[in-house]
């Protein structure tokens, strides 16, 4: 017998699942620095939230970053309200894993943080990432403001010459305004310094992005 892989596809706002009016995770402190991951944040702090993949991974890639306050993970982009992890990972909520950076802008530019996420997972994939298949592991921007969205676009553009240039097909990130943002369960933030040899799925195209120039690379 022939088994036939069904491509991922978003599901329709009417199939996705009813989701909860209350929170399933209120989040407690980061696990790693110590500060409230969630607000209210130090006056002059900014967020950005980007999908990449398993946010297990993407997560370690920003709390090192100087002038990184905090980082979360949850989701977003769907239309289930305050999901489960569980029906995240079904592909019936419609939502994204997304980390979630809160940031001094005035210690690391958002086209630094930019340059982090295009660098650090393959853009090109689709509903997937590395091993990874499913709506849930798509890359996105989801922009706070105008000028977040526009930097957002400009950078994709940018990139997008340069993965040309190396071969690589186009680039498939959402780049939309911010929907809602939801905090997955207490044990997903934060995951590889809970469990270091914890599973990290992810597959830079090693292609460097020429935007944010400049910030410390602290984590491989």
């Amino acid at each position: 017998m022939q088994i036939q892989f069904r491509k991922p596809s978003m599901p329709r706002a009417a199939d996705t699942l009813p989701g909860r009016a209350e929170p399933v995770s209120v989040p407690g402190a980061h696990f790693v620095n110590g500060r409230s991951m969630a607000a209210p944040y130090p006056a002059g702090m900014e967020i950005a939230d980007v999908a990449m993949g398993c946010y297990w991974g993407a997560e370690k890639k920003f709390w090192p970053i100087p002038g990184v306050w905090v980082t979360a993970v949850g989701f977003q982009g769907g239309t289930t309200p305050n999901p489960t992890y569980r029906e995240t990972c079904t592909g019936q909520t419609g939502h994204a894993e997304v980390v979630r950076i809160v940031f001094d802008p005035a210690v690391v530019s958002y086209d630094q943080l930019l340059r982090v996420f295009w660098e650090s997972h393959d853009p090109t994939q689709g509903y997937s990432q590395g091993g990874d298949i499913g709506t849930q592991y798509r890359s996105a921007i989801f922009a706070h403001g105008s000028e977040q969205l526009a930097a957002a676009l400009a950078s994709r553009d940018l990139y997008a010459a340069e993965l040309s240039k190396a071969g690589y097909g186009a680039i498939t990130t959402e780049i939309l305004p911010a929907p809602e943002f939801f905090f997955a369960e207490e044990h997903h933030h934060q995951y590889l310094a809970k469990n270091p040899d914890g599973y990290d799925c992810h597959t830079a195209t090693g292609v460097a992005c020429p935007i944010g120039l400049g910030v410390a690379q602290t984590q491989s």
